[in-house]
This record gives structure tokens, C-alpha cells and sequence, in this order.
């Protein structure tokens, strides 16, 4: 039993609903269907004879076959669908659309009372008044409806749905039939377009009776006509040029004897003289005992790709590039001259060869990788790539894939790499030398900085090393040579061997013989170069026992012992090892080696004449400056630090002496220069302040002016600041426990005095600034000098110095000063000796590496 949509079911109506209420890709399906069918805009004749059987059966007046999609196209019809037959109307008007939309039969026995049509424009206009709908489904998707409609209302019966249901089949067949025919139709349209627009011509050689059929446009390429064509195998090889014509002939009977394919490319010379490249592709076809019958084909003028193949051969064969060809089975199909040039190497024939077989050393390099990688993901590869003997050259691959296989242009790029190289070199060379530099710059001490040879030329020049010193000059191999050498330095690449090498270098300098390599550097100015063996060699010259064994285990092939050359002799030794994985030592390498030895030998030379000099004038300085008195209730402390500069001991020092009077004087000064005759000139100032001082015994400030009276007389060509000042007690002051001190400032820093402040645990400190600035000693003998005077409790501690402790780069005299007034609080605070105190304030104060010396005096008022 049908189920059919009558009168008063509850379905909502398509108005204003739009035609369709599926989903999207039901939509799609019926819009695609649509585009397949509609384009018969008159109508399908086979679907006006089924409307009319269905008309017919039913007892309709009228019947159609529609397709739904945006619109409603009428396929065929009967009755008053007749004249909308290829007409497309809105889908929204249609009753068919509602059979769509149920996707099941609709029946509408009174299309005025039915809610979900009476409001159609048919049914209101009387077109319609009772309407029987089957709906069209393919793939699963109504399409459209096969109806049949009354202007009047009359009742549908099961049996005329089930009439309309048959018919149904029927209308899809006839539907699917003209969307073939119509397929046909266009393919076949499009093919010979096809085949038009690419002058292909066709023709058909009957093999039994000899005639060789050709289309028009066969004949026009070859320049022929109906009539001055013959329609045979011998016309056909007349028009083929004579050097291609054996060739074409041996193809064609090859092709009829195996009943296989035909394929050829051959010249033909047309009436006119003209020569054109042709060519042909054919099938043999079999008779009824296996023979060839007839041979089809197609044929097409390919003279332009012959020329512009031509013109990329001669392109290819002319230029400075090599150009290879791979097929996909990785054998070579074609070489131009420049590649058969550079790979001609191998001694054989390239093209027809397979380049796994003849370059084997391309399996598993990067030449391979690439290759595979461009054929399998038809990516371009670019790469630099080595091949090793007997090519033994460096090349520069382009590789292109297509579906042929892959074309490989490349270059020899030797002497581009080995340029490369050289540079490369150059720079790591020139790194090198600049590390060198630096590590020989960034300490004082030379001994620390070569020490850190071995871990920069290791691994750059070496697999391990060790950094010898040869100390006391003299000749190289005077008795007890051994003894003047001492290993400052080792390293090793493999962090598990550096402990052998650095036990190998406590052990083998009393191992080495009178022969051995070391003793040879000593006395040369060149490397000694052991370029392999270096086991056996050198373990050879060293005395049996624990050196020689660790040094057979550390294994090295070869070595390089290089001087460390001072100005007049050898100040040390570089030698480095590398194992047998390395190649031996080139020319660049010993070269680079050699100016590191010599900048290491320069730095080492100069380190000793800086350490020789300094000593020297610090030994004439510290002579000129003697040991502090040791006066009643009074407790003295001296400093003197020199510049961190060779010589630069500068005119900086102390005093401190007893009067006649039990009075204790105490000076700081300092002569304007820094070398030995600003020393000499501190010494003969220091002098006149000394004995003006004791034979007067007048005050800080007669002493001064005497002093510059004296440097006038005496020629004392300097200048120089001073502060001199006197601690005394008269009976009362000793007897309250307190001690005075006077002084006198010739443009000199300020002296501090650090005393217990009133607070318990407090320090007070006093910048003890002369009333008036008074110039430096040396300027001016008529220079006014003028004293002050303060009161010391019990405990307080005075402190005289230069300036090298408080003024420096950066930073102000009052800074400085600033800084060291805190420093001396802090000090005194913490309840520190007075000894204690000097070493405080100049690691406090002192850089690492001072500008200027320093000189200072300390005094401590002792408590009673």
C-alpha cells in the first residue's frame, strides 16, 4: 500500500520557503543533476510520449516530467504542460517542488482546499484542480517529478500511483540516455577540436589490398592533394626524405611483422621543396589468424620541436656548463661535451651507463642523497659535493626533476673551494692569533698567559699539547739543561686522555735524552717537524721507564716542536702532537704555529725584562726609603706599592723621623713624574726635607720654605707636593693625654684623622684641609707657608698619603677621598691594628693593576 499526501496532511507549504528544504549537499546534488539534464532547452521527444502514456493511464487531462533545482524545468509533457515544455520557471510556483521536497508521492484530489498548493499561481488561475505527483530520485535524491494534473478535482487511486511509480523508471532511463548523448557529443566535439588545433592528421593502410588512406589534413601537411596523392605504401615513402626513408620503411614493416605499434620521426621534402619534420604514431590490427590486417594511425607536423630541440642541442653542447640527463632508471641518456670533458676521468663511455656503476663512490654520498631526494619529491637540488679519485674534484650540482628523470647541470668548482679554503684558513689562522693575543694581554703574568697556549691551539692545530718554559738563559745545552725547563701547560681534545698528558708532562722532561727532539729545539730557531711515525720517534729518545710507556699509550703520528724565541734566546718550547686520524703538518699550519710561538716567545721575553726593570727600580726606590722610628706613645705604619708599569716607580714617598727636641716628624710627598728620574729627584728632595728638618728643628712650615729655598739654590730642577707634620706633648698635653700635631701642606691630598666619636661605637673623621691652598715645592721660594694645628685624644689614628690611592680614571680626587674617609671608619670601627689598617686601605683603595704608586704614613696616638 502507497502511502500518498492528501488533502489536510500538516506538511508545511514551499511559500517563502524556498524550493528546497534539505540540507546543503542535498541541494548541491540536485543543482549539479540540473546543470547535466536542462541543457535539452526543447524538451527530450521520448518524454512527451511517456507524459502522454502516463495522461493516458491515469485518465488525466494533462502530464509532465520536471527537474527541481533553483528553478523548475519542464523535460516533457502532454495537455497543458505542452507548451512549457524546455521553459524554466520559479520553483516556488510548482507543485512538483512539494513531491520533491516529501520525496514521496503527493496526491491532491482538490488542489483549492488543500493548504500546502491552493495558493500556487496554477491552481489559483484553474490550471490546476486535482494534481498526483511521483517523484524522481537518483542517487538517493529526488530531482524532479513525473506528474499527472486535472483542471477539475477528482480522487487518485493506488492504482494510479503505482502506473506513475512504473513510469518512473522509464523517464530516469530516458534522462540518463540524453545526458550521455549529450556527453558524446561534446567529447566528440572536443577531441576534434583537439585534434584540429593540433594539426594532427590521420591515416589507415589496408595491408591486404595496398591502398593508404590520408584526411585532409594528412595532405596538406606532406603538400598533397586527392589527386596528387596515389593512395599507396610507395607514394607515401616518395615524400620521405632519402636519408630517413630506410629507416621509416624498417619501422613500419617491424610494426606490421609483431602486429605492434609504429612510431617514427622522419623529414619529408614536400612539392615545393620545403622540408618538414613529421611524426607518426600507429597500431597494426590483427585478422582472424593473428596477421597484421591494417595499420591506423596519426601523424603532426613537429619541425618546430625538431628546430628548437636542435637549437637546445647545440646550446648544450656550446656551453662552458656540463649538462647530463638521468632517466628514471638512473642511466645516463645524454652528456654534452663539457660534462663528458670533466668525467671523462673514469676511462669509459658515459651515456647508456648507469651512474651507480660508473661512480661508485656516489652511493651513500651526498651525491646520491640529493639525486633520490629530487626524483622521489620532484623537488630542485642545489648542493657543493666532493668526489674523490679519480675525479678527485669538487663540483657545484644543480638538479631539475621531471618525468623523464633528472637533468643535472654542474660545474668543477676545485679551485673555487681550495680558495675558499685558503681563506677559511686564513681566518681561523687569524682568530687564532687574535685569541693568542688576547690571552697574552689579559693577565700581567706571561707564564699564566702562555700556559693557555695549549687549549687554543688544541684542537684547532693539534689533537693535544704541551707548553714548556726554559728559565736562566744561557746556552741551550749547557750541563743541567733539563733543569732549566718546566711544563707550564697541556691539554688534550679528549677530555678522558687529559689526565695522562698532564701526568706525561710532570714525568718527561728527566726522561728526555741528550737526542731527544726537545733538545734539538732548544738549539735551533726553526720547528723541529716530525711529519709521521712520531710514536716510534720520539719515544725512541726518551729513557725507558713510565714517560715513555704513557707517551706509546697517548699514540700520536705526528709532531711539531717549536722554539718560543725571545730577543736573544729560547724562552720556552710549543710542541704539539696529532694523532694518525689527522693528516700530518702543512705549510699553513707551521707557518701559523711559528707566530704564535713568536708572540708567546716576545710576551714571555718581555715579561722578564718588565719583572727584571721593575725590580730594579723598586730596589732603588725602596732604598731611598727607610724604616719608620719607633717613638714613646706613638705608633708608626709605612707603605710603599709601585705602578703595575715596568719602572713606574715614580717620585711617590714617606718619612718619618725624631727631632732633637723628642718631637716626631712625619712626610708625604710626591716628585712630579713617573721613572727612575723622578725617583732621583724624590731622593734629593727628600734629603733637603730631611736634613732642613733635623739641623733647624723649625716647624712644618719653615721646613717648607727652607726646601724651596734650597731647590732654588741647589738647581733642583722639579716640582713636587709635600705635607710635613709634627707630633708633640708639652708636659700639661702628656699629662691630659692628649698629643698636638701641626702641619704644612704644599699642594698636596689632605691628610685624615680617625678618632673615637662621642657616641659609643661611633668614629669621627676629619679632612685635615689647610686653610689656604699653598703652591707645590719648586715653584716659587717666596712662597708664604703657613701651618695649623689640631688636638689627637688618646687612640686617634692620622693618615698621610698620594694620591695613587684616591684619584684615578673616572673618578674625582673628592671622590676618592670620599671613599677612603669611609673606608678608614669602617676600619677603625671594627677596632682593627694599625697594621691591619694599611693592608685594608690599600686592598680597599688599590686597583688591580695601579696607574701610580702610592706611598702612606700611618700614626696611631697609643692609649696609656
Amino acid at each position: 500500500m502507497h502511502h500518498v499526501h492528501r488533502e489536510g496532511d500538516t506538511s508545511p507549504s514551499v511559500s517563502g520557503e524556498g524550493p528546497f528544504l534539505g540540507d546543503g549537499e542535498v541541494a548541491a546534488a540536485r543543482a549539479q543533476y540540473a546543470r547535466r539534464v536542462v541543457g535539452h532547452r526543447e524538451g527530450i521527444p521520448a518524454l512527451n510520449r511517456l507524459a502522454d502514456l502516463a495522461a493516458r493511464l491515469t485518465g488525466a487531462g494533462s502530464a509532465q516530467v520536471s527537474i527541481v533545482a533553483d528553478d523548475l524545468t519542464v523535460m516533457g509533457g502532454v495537455g497543458d504542460a505542452a507548451a512549457s515544455v524546455g521553459a524554466a520557471s520559479p520553483a516556488e510556483e510548482s507543485l512538483c517542488t512539494v513531491t520533491v521536497r516529501e520525496n514521496a508521492p503527493l496526491g491532491v484530489p482538490d488542489a483549492l482546499r488543500d493548504p500546502r498548493v491552493r495558493h500556487l499561481p496554477l491552481v489559483a488561475s484553474g490550471v490546476v484542480g486535482a494534481y498526483l505527483g511521483i517523484p524522481l530520485v537518483v542517487d538517493g535524491h529526488a530531482v524532479g517529478a513525473l506528474c499527472v494534473f486535472d483542471r477539475e478535482p477528482r480522487e487518485w487511486s493506488e492504482r494510479d500511483v503505482s502506473l506513475l511509480e512504473e513510469l518512473a523508471g522509464p523517464v530516469l532511463a530516458e534522462l540518463e540516455l540524453a545526458v550521455l548523448a549529450a556527453q558524446h557529443d561534446d567529447d566528440k566535439l572536443l577531441w576534434q577540436l583537439a585534434v584540429d588545433a593540433a594539426g594532427v592528421g590521420a591515416f589507415d593502410w589496408d595491408l591486404e589490398t595496398g591502398q593508404l588512406r590520408w584526411d585532409e589534413r594528412l595532405l596538406e601537411l606532406f603538400g598533397l592533394s586527392r589527386e596528387t596523392f596515389g593512395d599507396t605504401i610507395e607514394a607515401f615513402e616518395a615524400s620521405v626524405h632519402p636519408e630517413d626513408r630506410a629507416r621509416v620503411t624498417q619501422a613500419l614493416n617491424e610494426a606490421v611483422d609483431s602486429c605492434g605499434t609504429f612510431a617514427a620521426e622522419y623529414r619529408v621534402v614536400r612539392p615545393d621543396g620545403g622540408v618538414r619534420w613529421i611524426a607518426a604514431r600507429g597500431q597494426a590490427l590483427a585478422g582472424p589468424d593473428g596477421a597484421a590486417v591494417r595499420l591506423l594511425g596519426a601523424a603532426f607536423d613537429s619541425t618546430a620541436v625538431q628546430e628548437g630541440e636542435a637549437r637546445v642541442a647545440r646550446v648544450l653542447e656550446t656551453m662552458p656548463t656540463a649538462f647530463l640527463q638521468l632517466d628514471r632508471s638512473w642511466r645516463f641518456t645524454y652528456a654534452n661535451a663539457e660534462a663528458e670533458r670533466l668525467l671523462g676521468g673514469i676511462g669509459m663511455p658515459i651515456v647508456g651507463g648507469l651512474i651507480w656503476d660508473l661512480f661508485p663512490a656516489a652511493v651513500g654520498s651526498t651525491f646520491e642523497t640529493h639525486y633520490r631526494h629530487a626524483m622521489e619529491t620532484g623537488d630542485p637540488r642545489s648542493f657543493e659535493a666532493y668526489y674523490p679519485p679519480p675525479l678527485d674534484d669538487w663540483y657545484d650540482v644543480h638538479a631539475w626533476p621531471s618525468p623523464d628523470g633528472l637533468s643535472v647541470y654542474f660545474m668543477d668548482v676545485t679551485a673555487r673551494h681550495a680558495a675558499q679554503e685558503t681563506v677559511t684558513r686564513a681566518a681561523r689562522r687569524a682568530a687564532l692569533l687574535a685569541e693568542v693575543s688576547r690571552a697574552l694581554n689579559d693577565t700581567l703574568d706571561a707564564e699564566e698567559a702562555v700556559a693557555r697556549l695549549a687549549q687554543l691551539v688544541v684542537p684547532v692545530l693539534g689533537d693535544w699539547c704541551v707548553v714548556t718554559l726554559a728559565e736562566g738563559g744561557g746556552p741551550a745545552m749547557a750541563p743541567g739543561w733539563r733543569h732549566r725547563l718546566r711544563d707550564i701547560g697541556w691539554w688534550h681534545h679528549d677530555p678522558h686522555r687529559r689526565a695522562d698528558v698532564e701526568r706525561y708532562a710532570e714525568i718527561r722532561i728527566p726522561a728526555l735524552t741528550e737526542a731527544s727532539f726537545v733538545a734539538q729545539a732548544l738549539q735551533r730557531t726553526a720547528p723541529v717537524v716530525i711529519a709521521s711515525g712520531a710514536t716510534d720517534a720520539i719515544g725512541a729518545v726518551l729513557e725507558e721507564g713510565e714517560a715513555r710507556d704513557l707517551f706509546r699509550t697517548l699514540g700520536p703520528d705526528a709532531a711539531v716542536v717549536v722554539p718560543l724565541r725571545g730577543r736573544a734566546d729560547t724562552v720556552g718550547l710549543l710542541t704539539v702532537f696529532r694523532g694518525p686520524e689527522r693528516e700530518t703538518f702543512t705549510t699553513d699550519d707551521l707557518d701559523t704555529l711559528t707566530e704564535v710561538a713568536a708572540r708567546a716567545g716576545s710576551a714571555l721575553d718581555n715579561a722578564r725584562a718588565f719583572s727584571q726593570q721593575q725590580d730594579l727600580a723598586e730596589g732603588l726606590q725602596r732604598s731611598l726609603l727607610t724604616a719608620p722610628p719607633d717613638p714613646a706613645g706613638l705608633q708608626l705604619e709605612v707603605r710603599y706599592e709601585p705602578a703595575a708599569a715596568a719602572a713606574q716607580v715614580g717620585g711617590d714617598w714617606y718619612d718619618a723621623f725624631l727631632q732633637p727636641d723628642g718631637g716626631t716628624s712625619l712626610v708625604i710627598g710626591d716628585v712630579v713624574g713617573h721613572d727612575t728620574a723622578a725617583a732621583a729627584a724624590m731622593g734629593q728632595v727628600r734629603g733637603l726635607l730631611r736634613g732642613i728638618a733635623v739641623t733647624t728643628g723649625d716647624g712644618p712650615a719653615d721646613v717648607l720654605r727652607r726646601v724651596d729655598e734650597a731647590m732654588e739654590i741647589l738647581q733642583v730642577d722639579t716640582t713636587a707636593t709635600a705635607v710635613v707634620a709634627r707630633l708633640e706633648q708639652t708636659a700639661d698635653e702628656r699629662a691630659r693625654g692628649v698629643t698636638r700635631l701641626c702641619w704644612s701642606n704644599a699642594g698636596h691630598p689632605p691628610p685624615l684623622v680617625a678618632f673615637p666619636g662621642s657616641e659609643p661605637g661611633s668614629v669621627e673623621v676629619l679632612t685635615l684641609w689647610a686653610e689656604t691652598s699653598e703652591l707645590l715645592l719648586g715653584l716659587d721660594p717666596a712662597t708664604e707657608r703657613t701651618e695649623s694645628v689640631v688636638t689627637l685624644p688618646r687612640g686617634a689614628t692620622v693618615l698621610l698619603y698620594t694620591d695613587g690611592l684616591v684619584e684615578r680614571r673616572g673618578q674625582s680626587l673628592d671622590e676618592g677621598i670620599d671613599a677612603m674617609r669611609a673606608l678608614l671608619a669602617e676600619l677603625v670601627r671594627a677596632g682593627v691594628g694599625l697594621e691591619e689598617l694599611c693592608d685594608g686601605l690599600i686592598r680597599g683603595l688599590l686597583p688591580e693593576s695601579p696607574d701610580d704608586d702610592v706611598a702612606l704614613v700611618a700614626v696611631r696616638v697609643e692609649r696609656t
